[in-house]
């Protein structure tokens, strides 16, 4: 029992360590220059564009189920509107490195929240705010 309770405090006491805007855009690098090489993004050559790619998928996925439960109360988000295409994990990358070019990461802001950023820049709605009716 004690054995239990000590490690579960030296978990507990352990920092959290967040995703920042540097590493992203290091691992974002990373996996545009894979695809500059090889025209595909292949998870197995680059541990670094994984990242990337996981991170910026999961944002675009996580805002994707967000706009779907919204729109099940009458409300539409339309923060951004992802294009269909085979293409669309390097133009999501691209996206954000777009974003960070023209605008470095604040240290103090959230990761999520820059990606979300670079995509609604990149690919706006054409729909309005309004509630549906």
């Amino acid at each position: 029992m004690t054995k239990t309770m000590l490690l579960l405090a030296a978990l507990f006491s352990l920092s959290a360590q967040a995703y920042t805007g540097k590493e992203l855009r290091a691992d974002c690098q990373a996996a545009e220059d894979q695809f500059a090489q090889t025209k595909t993004l292949d998870p197995y050559k680059s541990a670094s564009a994984t990242r990337c790619i996981a991170y910026v998928e999961g944002v675009a996925d996580g805002y994707a189920v967000s706009d779907y439960l919204a729109d099940k109360v009458g409300v539409s988000l339309n923060a951004f509107c992802l294009p269909a295409g085979r293409d669309l994990s390097y133009r999501l990358v691209r996206a954000v490195l777009a974003h960070l070019e023209r605008q470095p990461p604040n240290p103090e802001s959230s990761t999520a929240t820059l990606v979300a950023g670079a995509l609604s820049k990149t690919f706006p709605c054409s729909e309005s705010l309004e509630p549906k009716k």
